[in-house]
């Protein structure tokens, strides 16, 4: 409400007039930043109880749990489900905000306390580390000869997790399936899929297999990208062939075969040797098994520079498997 009123000026009587405030409240407290860096790690550990194991500074449960829910009370609205956990859309837009922020906080301080890090976080599945690894590691080695290593066997949903939660930096395994939103990835490799057979067995070649199936069928488990590649194949040929054996990696489908436990799904890799009891038959025309890079950015230096090294290996690579198995079909899905 606006009051007249009168005020003396040099003598003068001058008419006055109280106004109003445009703005009557300031919000008393801002938006808690200790509450933030606690959701941010609630978020990316996927609970309360992980993402204690993981804070760099001791704090007990009900704290956290105390400050997650005044930062609710602030927010008007929750940020996650408890049980099972997962992030309402609120937690989610919240997190994609404050992530960059929190997850890089160490890497800055290192380049602003002049520390380049000489740590590389690396994601692959235990076939590339085998294959691979100490090839394209050995080239980063000479250029970082501090180098540390952290390597973790993972396919892609594993890899996925692991970069959204940035517990490594880079990761290289199969791609079957389209990336969540937020990571970045890059096809490498075309690899084709072999049958691998016990030296006693005669038989013609793999797609005689395919049509007789003689024997059990050892694999790595059905959820995995080579068997779904597989399993994919098959379809489009109007057949199927269920696992018989299932084992958790590529080294025991090859021994199991050597002892003539049956007939083993397998990936062609550069150089592939196979002892006296297996031989190999590449799927000619099945399509091939993509292995892609996979990151989030920013990347860090040292990730960058050795994805830089495995897109100029990936070359090189890809030509030895092609003289492996000229005929598999590339690009197919």
């Amino acid at each position: 409400m606006v009051q007249r009123g009168s005020h003396h000026t040099n003598g003068l009587r001058r008419p006055f007039f109280a106004v109003k405030p445009l703005v009557e409240t300031i919000p008393a407290t801002a938006m808690n930043v200790h509450h933030l860096e606690l959701f941010y790690y609630v978020a990316r550990y996927g609970g309360i109880s992980s993402a204690i194991r993981h804070m760099p500074y001791g704090i007990q449960q009900p704290a956290v749990s105390g400050q997650i829910l005044a930062l609710e009370a602030y927010l008007g609205q929750k940020l996650f489900y408890r049980r099972p956990f997962a992030l309402t859309p609120g937690g989610e837009r919240l997190y994609h905000f404050i992530q960059p922020f929190f997850g890089n906080l160490g890497q800055v301080a290192d380049e602003l306390r002049g520390h380049q890090t000489s740590r590389l976080r690396l994601a692959a599945s235990s076939a590339l580390l085998r294959e691979y690894g100490p090839r394209l590691l050995n080239g980063l080695r000479e250029q970082v000869p501090e180098l540390k290593l952290v390597l973790r066997d993972a396919n892609q949903t594993m890899a996925e997790a692991y970069l959204l939660s940035q517990e490594v930096d880079l990761a290289i395994t199969e791609l079957y399936a389209k990336p969540p939103a937020g990571l970045r990835h890059e096809p490498l490799v075309e690899a084709p899929l072999m049958l691998l057979v016990p030296a006693t067995l005669a038989t013609g070649d793999a797609q005689q297999l395919l049509a007789e199936r003689p024997l059990p069928l050892i694999s790595v488990p059905a959820d995995t990208a080579i068997y779904k590649t597989f399993h994919d194949g098959l379809r489009k040929l109007g057949t199927e062939w269920e696992i018989g054996i299932e084992l958790s990696n590529l080294e025991m489908v090859q021994t199991y075969v050597a002892a003539g436990f049956g007939i083993g799904l397998s990936l062609v890799t550069a150089g592939s040797t196979f002892g006296n009891g297996v031989r190999a038959l590449p799927l000619k025309g099945h399509a091939r098994l993509n292995i892609a890079a996979f990151w989030q950015e920013p990347v860090p230096r040292l990730a960058a520079l050795f994805l830089d090294g495995v897109r100029r290996t990936a070359r090189q690579v890809q030509m030895e498997i092609d003289a492996f198995a000229p005929e598999g079909k590339r690009g197919a899905r």
